[in-house]
Formats: C-alpha cells, structure tokens, sequence
C-alpha cells in the first residue's frame, strides 16, 4: 500500500477556523484512504496538542518525518497560505515525490 501525507493549513485565527482546517483535512485524509492510499494526517495526528510545553518547530520536525517516508504528498486548499504547508511542499519537491493538488489527480490505489 502506498503513502500519502496531507499538507495544508492547521493554525488560523479563532477556533472555529481551527475546527474547520482540521475537518477538511480529516474529510480529504478519509477520501484518500477509500481509494486504497495508507494517509499520514498531521491535523489529525497532531489534533489538539499544542500548549505552552509544546512548539511549532517539535511538531514540523516530526512531520517531516514521516513525510520523508511516504511516497506521495496531497496539498490541501489553501496550503499556499500556511508556512509549515510551503516547508513540506518544498521537502516533497526536493525529494522528487509525486504532489497532487485536488482529487481528480490522485490516482486509485485500490486492488
């Protein structure tokens, strides 16, 4: 089964917006998985665990991570506009890995 990590906008102004970014990535992460993709989320992984203890910085380094260990990367809307989404955008590039931008241009991994 292969890889695909999630890359789009967590943090936004106010909560709600927050909830919002987060439901968008869980709605694409579940599309991915129904056409056979195995999908590293980090809004979901990550859900919730910022804190005083915590840092913008532990959270990317984990991710890039498990980003360098997938084989493709999926761009959520408005990822343009998040500066940890242009970090992985940049590392997916690097790495030569496969980046799609909506749906229609993901392939159907399912046997």
């Amino acid at each position: 089964m292969k890889v695909i990590y999630t890359a789009g906008p967590y943090s936004a102004d106010g909560d709600n917006n927050v909830l919002n970014n987060i439901l968008t990535a869980r709605y694409i992460a579940r599309t991915l998985w129904l056409r056979g993709w195995a999908v590293i989320c980090p809004h979901t992984n990550n859900i919730l665990m910022n804190g005083p203890d915590t840092t913008w910085e532990l959270f990317m380094a984990g991710d890039l991570e498990l980003l360098k260990r997938s084989d493709a990367i999926y761009m959520l809307p408005g990822w343009e506009n998040s500066k940890g989404a242009k970090v992985e955008h940049g590392i997916a590039r690097t790495l030569g890995l496969p980046i799609y931008y909506n749906l229609d241009e993901v392939p159907n991994e399912k046997g």
